[in-house]
Parts: structure tokens; C-alpha cells; sequence
């Protein structure tokens, strides 16, 4: 049976997630010794079972190093597979070098990923110039999509909604959560200056006055380009809208900033915050599930299990001492 081991700050999605699939759920404990540096313990068995780590990395800085920790001991205790559930996935945004001597970190953070778990599985990862995850990741990567949850929270808690995307860019996605629930739509045109300065332009949509405007967006990282369409939307004399996102970062004090131009705001909970209304357990669980039984003889090691003193003696004497370690692969 699998184990479903939650990271701290993860409990309820794991818990849910564990229930979802009738899957164990495990336990771990973590703390801090006083220089700052990790402790973490696995207290569940994990012989020869595939264990997946639950861990949102809105906040990778703080939690990756725990994740690697207990990555590393599932693998050395026996577990067959060990699989990261981030419902999202960190270090997406700096796909390419804007600035002389930037550093490329979407591409590092999949090489640390990638060498860490057997298997990653995320819920819309912005992908922007990748065509998919596959182009960075070198380990299966399941891309989940919450685009359908969302059309079902605003068809059954939105009357005569008008579906509304940030961005031209967004046009199929918002067209078809729209589709979905037989809903008009538009999108509006967002124009960037830096992390912190956005313009939008708004069509004419007087023909939808009658209409309860909806934000729909992935990432609502520092809210301004909800605030300002939501501001628009008032002065072309619509209600304040709902804005529903699948991922709410709500850097700082984007949330509260928010709120005042909105009637409601709700996300998935990919990121634990008081606006989830949307469940990702059943989504990850039948996927989980599905690849399950598609790859039941899909085992990958990537490091042994933890040896004894008989094993490294031999693996001493049989490695020329001219060979490099794997760890030092392609590191120039």
C-alpha cells in the first residue's frame, strides 16, 4: 500500500489525499536544532512500498532542503519509489537569462528535483517558454490541470457568470472553462512593466452588465493584476467581481489589498490560505491511481538502498580510483 507522507504545513491535503486513494498515511517529525539546521525522521515504515511526499514549494527556500532530508531517508529505508506531490512547483517563472549574468533557475531547481525523487506530480506548473515539463525534468512529471475544478465551483456558486482571463495569452484556457459551463467569456489585455506594474485593458462589455463578472487566473502571486481589473470592471459599472485562481501565493499583503474590490475570492488549495473552497486531493489521488496501475513494473533507484559495511568495502575495491563519483556527472 502506498504512504503518503506530509511535509509540515501539508497534513490536511495529505490526510485528504491518503483518504481520497484509501491509502496509510504517515508521519514524520521535523524540527530545528538551535544553529538553524534540519532534523527530520521518518516514523512510519517504508520497506518496499512507494512513498509519496506531500510538500507545496510556494515557499521553496524554507522547505526544500527538509524535503530532500526525507526523500533521501525513504529511499535509504527500502521505499520503492519515492514521489514528490508539489501541487505547486516553485522556480517556473526565470526560464531564460533577462539580465547579463542572471542565474537560469528554473533549470537548477529541476536538476535538484529531478536527482532527488523518481517522480513528480504538480497541478499547472507555469509553463511559459517550456513547452512542457518534460523539457526541464529528466524524471516522469505528471502535469495535473484544476481548470475543470474551477469551472465547477463557479457553475454551482455563481449565478450568470461572466468568465473573465488576465491576459490574451489566457484565451484557450478561460474559453474553455467557459465552454464547460455554457458561459460568456473575455479576456483582458495586461501590459507588463515589471513584477509590481501592470496596466490592463478592458474591452467593452456593456453587453454583460446583466452579468456577474469572474477573475479567473493561475497564479495570484502579487494580486496586481487582479486589483486592476477588478477596478476597471466598477468603473465600466459591473458588481465587484469574484476571482477565482488555482494558485493563491498572495505575496505580502496582495490578499488584503484584494479583497475590498472583490465580492469573493477563492483557490485551490495547492497553497494552504483561507480562501480554498477547491479540493486537489481527488485529482491527484485518481491520477496517482491511474499511473499506478499503467506503471506497476516502473521502479527507478537512483541511489542503492543504504549499505552495509560489507558492501562499501567491496565497492571500494572494485572502483578505480580514476573514476569519478556519479554525483560529479556533468559538473564542469
Amino acid at each position: 500500500m502506498r504512504l503518503i507522507l506530509p511535509l509540515p504545513g501539508n497534513e490536511t491535503l495529505a490526510r485528504q489525499l491518503a483518504e481520497a486513494g484509501e491509502w496509510e498515511l504517515g508521519r514524520l517529525e521535523t524540527r530545528r536544532f538551535p544553529d538553524g539546521e534540519c532534523y527530520v525522521r521518518i516514523l512510519s515504515d517504508v520497506a518496499e512500498r512507494p512513498v509519496d511526499l506531500v510538500c507545496t514549494l510556494a515557499r521553496p527556500d524554507d522547505n526544500f532542503l527538509r524535503l530532500a532530508f526525507a526523500a533521501d531517508a525513504a529511499r535509504a529505508l527500502g521505499a520503492s519509489q519515492v514521489t514528490l506531490i508539489a501541487p505547486y512547483l516553485s522556480y517556473m517563472r526565470q526560464d531564460r537569462r533577462f539580465q547579463p549574468g542572471e542565474a537560469v533557475t528554473s533549470i537548477t531547481f529541476s536538476r535538484l528535483v529531478s536527482s532527488t525523487f523518481d517522480r513528480l506530480v504538480t497541478v499547472d506548473p507555469h509553463l511559459h517558454r517550456y513547452p512542457a515539463l518534460s523539457a526541464l525534468y529528466t524524471i516522469p512529471a505528471d502535469t495535473l490541470h484544476a481548470a475543470p475544478l474551477l469551472a465547477n465551483w463557479i457553475a454551482a456558486e455563481v449565478d450568470q457568470p461572466l468568465v473573465i482571463g488576465p491576459d490574451e495569452e489566457s484565451e484557450q484556457w478561460v474559453s474553455a472553462i467557459a465552454r464547460r459551463i455554457g458561459a460568456p467569456y473575455a479576456v483582458l489585455r495586461k501590459i507588463r512593466h515589471g513584477d509590481r506594474n501592470v496596466d490592463v485593458e478592458l474591452p467593452d462589455l456593456s453587453q454583460w452588465k446583466a452579468r456577474c463578472p469572474v477573475l479567473v487566473d493561475d497564479i495570484a502571486s502579487s494580486g496586481h493584476t487582479l486589483i486592476e481589473a477588478a477596478r476597471k470592471l466598477q468603473l465600466q459599472g459591473f458588481r465587484r467581481p469574484v476571482c477565482a485562481v488555482v494558485h493563491g501565493v498572495f505575496a505580502e499583503d496582495s490578499y488584503r489589498r484584494l479583497k475590498p474590490f472583490t465580492d469573493r475570492i477563492v483557490s485551490s488549495d495547492s497553497i494552504p490560505h483561507e480562501s480554498n473552497a477547491i479540493r486537489l486531493a481527488p485529482l491527484i489521488a485518481a491520477a496517482i491511481a491511474s499511473a499506478e496501475m499503467a506503471r506497476e513494473d516502473f521502479v527507478r533507484h537512483r541511489r542503492p538502498h543504504e549499505p552495509t559495511a560489507e558492501t562499501k568495502q567491496a565497492e571500494m575495491q572494485s572502483i578505480p580510483a580514476s573514476v569519478a563519483p556519479p554525483w560529479t556527472s556533468g559538473v564542469e
